[in-house]
């Protein structure tokens, strides 16, 4: 008896001194209808920061000012993450040959961090793109192209996903038993081009692998069961589960037209796959993070571009297919890439529905500022030849003081609508100011400080809610011009002077429960009959609706129809801030300012110069974060702003 107490406390101890489970325990929670991020049972600021080039004297001064949480980068392959660019790689590969590995590189990352911060907690982005040997190796597993040659790995093949599982649990194993077990919280699962779940494509999209037909052909006999339901649906006789073809979706043919539901469907199944294999991939590789990890660290991808990425090829169309995923515990995008002083830099993605369904949402905020500089500056070996990341998106605003701004306008985003996300120093040092450093430092003070007094019932909540389509793209022949088009109605809406919310189509559902005063329906194709019966039901009881599709948009006053306009596919701030007046929405500015009102704060964030007179929805009493001066109750606020100028008040 004592012989076997004494190797359970061996095998106790043994765990413990060898790491044989991680331990932290992270998770997202749902409180007063915001997902929050915990760590060992602690609420933390769901605040990070990366760097592809990071070094120790970065994660210092982020370190310096308050930020715990960290994303460092990890690469199971050896070639560039984007294949249109021809980046060479940021680190060495960890995977060097079948069963064997080198994690001196991760090593190598987690010393520089450490060594000035010991406590940081660590997400670790590992890409899970192959390296060139396995490639070589494994032919028929990449993407075949119309001349024979290979391009990049097939997402849709099984044997990738079972040897990069294999690699990640090895590079797992290495954590768990090692010195930086106590600083791993997560891992945020990344494939494809830019890390971010896009196809692999050369000049167009093709993959021709047996790999993909035969994975395919496995997804249609699972939807259809039955081979006469496949051939009604495709309305073809001689088609079997042995023999369907993908149709051709290389982009190389475009037409400026939606196709009905019932036409082409080979086509829609084929876009529905391709979008779905992207989601099966970021579902197996989060799953094995749960399971090797017993739960206990955090999962994570990029996905659901629909807002920003309307080309169907790129696979960004099923995000509604993760939302209720159990392993998956938070999604990402960047802001929107119209970094223009004076617009919404908003997610590419519905969050609404993403927080809604229980998953944080974390913004990657790189934001440029005055210390940017261009890649071929600071690490010219990892430049590609040609000015692919030398134009003006690489570039920031040139005055500290704009710059400055635009991080506290992040910052005020992430705070109203309830997210979290990271400060993305892509290339290193584009942080190393007091200014922008104090930016960071306060949000994640406002976080500790405020989180726990959120009220059930905040002030106020956003009034008008999108329902947007992410299929709408399968149907647009344009590859995408159509869809764009109809999504582009998020600039003026990010300026039309009052903050809004963003919902799937596969939620419509969820809003008979909300009292939103006016619930905007953008590129809903095709409506079934339920669809239709819920929308007649919420027109009920809202005080303006809008449809808009391809051909113009349709006004109605809870169920009364009051305008038909035609070919108004793309609304103004002013017209917008119009249907606001008629619905009762509560407009903020009128001066086509950003306005994020929400969750007991409030921000404004103006284009150009000039005196303000800030509507407020009632006496409120306001605290000025950035003076720190409380504000006597009012209905209005008035105040001088200057260009760019991002201002951020608690609602007390």
């Amino acid at each position: 008896m004592r012989l076997v107490i004494f190797i359970i406390l061996l095998v106790s101890f043994s765990n413990l001194t060898f790491g044989q489970t991680f331990l932290n325990k992270s998770e997202v929670r749902k409180q007063h209808d915001v997902v929050t991020l915990w760590i060992n049972d602690q609420q933390v600021a769901p605040f990070a920061y990366m760097s592809y080039l990071g070094e120790s004297r970065y994660y210092q001064e982020v370190g310096n000012v308050g930020v715990n949480l960290f994303c460092l980068p990890a690469y199971l392959g050896d070639l560039g993450i984007n294949s249109s660019s021809g980046i060479n790689p940021f680190r060495p590969k960890f995977w060097i040959g079948e069963n064997q590995y080198d994690f001196s590189a991760v090593q190598k990352d987690f010393e520089k961090l450490v060594s000035v911060k010991n406590d940081a907690k660590v997400i670790i982005r590992v890409h899970l793109d192959p390296p060139q040997w396995w490639g070589e190796k494994n032919p028929t597993e990449m993407c075949k192209l119309p001349n024979g040659e290979t391009f990049r790995v097939s997402y849709s093949s099984e044997k990738w996903r079972t040897d990069a599982g294999i690699a990640l649990k090895a590079l797992m194993n290495w954590l768990k038993q090692g010195k930086y077990n106590q600083n791993v919280v997560g891992i945020h699962v990344a494939g494809g081009s830019t890390e971010e779940w896009f196809f692999h494509y050369k000049d167009h999209f093709f993959d021709l692998s047996d790999a993909r037909q035969d994975d395919f052909r496995k997804w249609l006999k699972f939807k259809y069961k039955e081979v006469s339901l496949l051939r009604m649906a495709w309305n073809d006789t001689s088609v079997t589960f042995e023999t369907a073809m993908e149709s051709d979706i290389s982009g190389k043919i475009r037409k400026q037209e939606l196709s009905p539901k019932k036409d082409n469907t080979p086509r829609l199944d084929t876009y529905a796959y391709h979008a779905q294999i992207m989601v099966k991939n970021i579902q197996y590789f989060s799953k094995l993070v749960k399971e090797e990890s017993d739960g206990r660290l955090l999962t994570g991808a990029f996905y659901g571009y629909h807002l920003f990425v309307h080309d169907p090829r790129r696979g960004h169309g099923s995000l509604g297919d993760l939302l209720n995923f159990p392993y998956l515990d938070y999604l990402s995008s960047p802001n929107d890439y119209r970094r223009e002083v004076g617009i919404d830099w908003l997610p590419m993605a519905a969050i609404k529905s993403v927080q809604m369904h229980g998953k944080l949402w974390m913004a990657e905020n790189d934001t440029r500022t005055s210390l940017t500089k261009l890649l071929k500056e600071v690490a010219p070996e990892i430049n590609p030849p040609g000015d692919w990341y030398s134009g003006p998106i690489w570039k920031g605003p040139q005055d500290k003081r704009i710059a400055t701004e635009l991080l506290w306008k992040n910052a005020a985003r992430m705070l109203a609508y309830g997210y979290g996300g990271w400060w993305f120093d892509m290339w290193g040092g584009w942080f190393s100011d007091d200014s922008y450093l104090a930016v960071f430092k306060k949000l994640n003070q406002l976080h500790l400080t405020n989180i726990q007094n959120e009220s059930t019932k905040p002030p106020y909540q956003p009034e008008v809610v999108l329902v947007v389509d992410e299929k709408l793209q399968f149907f647009d022949h344009s590859n995408g011009s159509i869809t764009g088009k109809i999504l582009s109605n998020r600039y003026a809406l990010g300026i039309s002077g009052t903050s809004f919310d963003i919902v799937l189509r596969s939620d419509l559902d969820s809003l008979k429960t909300k009292n939103y005063k006016l619930i905007w329906y953008l590129g809903l194709h095709e409506l079934s009959k339920n669809e239709t019966q819920t929308i007649h039901e919420l027109n009920a009881k809202t005080n303006i609706s809008i449809q808009t599709d391809p051909l113009g948009s349709t006004v109605y006053k809870n169920s009364d129809m009051t305008a038909a306009l035609k070919n108004r596919v793309v609304w103004s701030s002013e017209q917008l801030r119009e249907a606001f007046g008629q619905a009762n929405v509560h407009i903020f500015s009128d001066q086509d300012d950003v306005v994020y009102a929400g969750r007991n704060w409030l921000s404004i964030h103006s284009k150009v110069a000039g005196k303000r007179v800030i509507q407020l929805p009632g006496n409120w009493q306001l605290h000025d974060i950035k003076t720190d001066e409380a504000i006597p109750a009012s209905k209005t606020l008035t105040m001088e702003m200057q260009e760019g100028e991002t201002l951020l008040f608690r609602v007390k």
